[in-house]
């Protein structure tokens, strides 16, 4: 188990690698002086050379890039380019609204599509299947924008059940609790109709297993069967599908965070590049990026620790 724990370290730390360089190399081809492109074309030369040094764009490029790897062999993301904060400072006093927002939008997206899958399993073959099937792919072809611009227009604005921006007061619960409501829901909704149409393949595979065929012949339950043992498996197999979706959803939440102003990575990302502020954006696609391959290691070691089998394959 830490052999197969240290190849997929190991394999992580390689992505990671070469999400930097691809940074680095994009950073670097950028049409124009990326010192004009930062502070724009009305800065003066003193202003532009001050950045370039600031930058270490005076450098050699070998030069550059080892210090850039450098610095985030240490942990250093950078400094903001307006207010030369530490990037990662900055991003760790937003990432818990991200995580917050995430972790509802999932918790029950995960929870309403197994039950629907389980259901779709239940009725297979029959006209509640076939309705769970057709409202699971219509949750999948809505974009998760047009989810959160028309909830924020009817619950918001013409209701005015649920705050329309903001992530709460600090301190107010309730607050805060209304203000998750509309944008977990929105980029939620379509993970629904991802893990049901999961569950539904997967329980379906599973019940046509030897053991659960011994099961019948011993006169256990058909629900007893669907929810204790056909659910276990199919369970395991969507477990790595379901830490994709969660980095997914960490790292797709902009449009949420944007539509319902609410501060995390995903509206600083977008302010950052907005403010050409590179820095920044390098620093939260870094960021991004590691909670990403952080999922997958989380979601292999737990496969691979509930089924041997899994370690000798990978």
């Amino acid at each position: 188990m830490m052999f197969f724990l240290l190849r997929r370290t190991a394999l992580a730390v390689v992505i990671l690698l070469v999400v930097a360089l691809l940074l680095f190399a994009m950073m670097h081809l950028i049409p124009g002086d990326p010192t004009v492109v930062a502070l724009g074309p009305r800065s003066t030369p003193e202003m532009r050379e001050a950045f370039r040094q600031m930058m270490g764009l005076d450098r050699p490029m070998i030069e550059q890039l080892g210090l850039f790897l450098g610095r985030l062999a240490q942990g250093d993301l950078g400094q903001d380019v307006w207010s030369r904060r530490p990037v990662l400072t900055m991003i760790l006093e937003v990432f818990p609204y991200t995580a917050t927002l995430a972790l509802a939008s999932f918790a029950w997206a995960i929870a309403l599509g197994i039950l629907l899958g389980c259901l779709a399993v239940v009725f297979h073959g029959k006209w509640a299947d076939w309705l769970i099937g057709l409202v699971s792919v219509g949750f999948v072809a809505v974009p998760s924008f047009v989810v959160a611009l028309y909830s924020l227009l009817i619950f918001a604005v013409s209701l005015n059940w649920l705050p329309a921006i903001g992530a709460g007061e600090p301190g107010d619960l309730l607050g805060q609790f209304r203000a998750l409501i509309l944008p977990s829901f929105a980029i939620g909704l379509g993970w629904v109709g991802y893990v049901s149409r999961l569950v539904r393949a997967a329980m379906i595979e599973a019940m046509g297993e030897d053991y659960v065929r011994t099961l019948r012949s011993f006169g256990v339950a058909e629900n007893r069967i669907i929810y204790r043992y056909a659910l276990k498996q199919a369970l395991l197999a969507v477990l790595s599908v379901i830490a994709i979706g969660f980095g997914g959803l960490l790292t797709g939440s902009v449009f949420a965070e944007i539509v319902f102003t609410r501060p995390g990575l995903g509206k600083m990302t977008y302010d950052a590049v907005m403010s050409r502020n590179f820095p920044l954006v390098m620093g939260t696609v870094l960021f991004t990026a590691g909670l990403y391959v952080t999922c997958m290691i989380i979601a292999d070691a737990v496969t691979a620790w509930l089924d041997p089998r899994v370690r000798s394959a990978l």
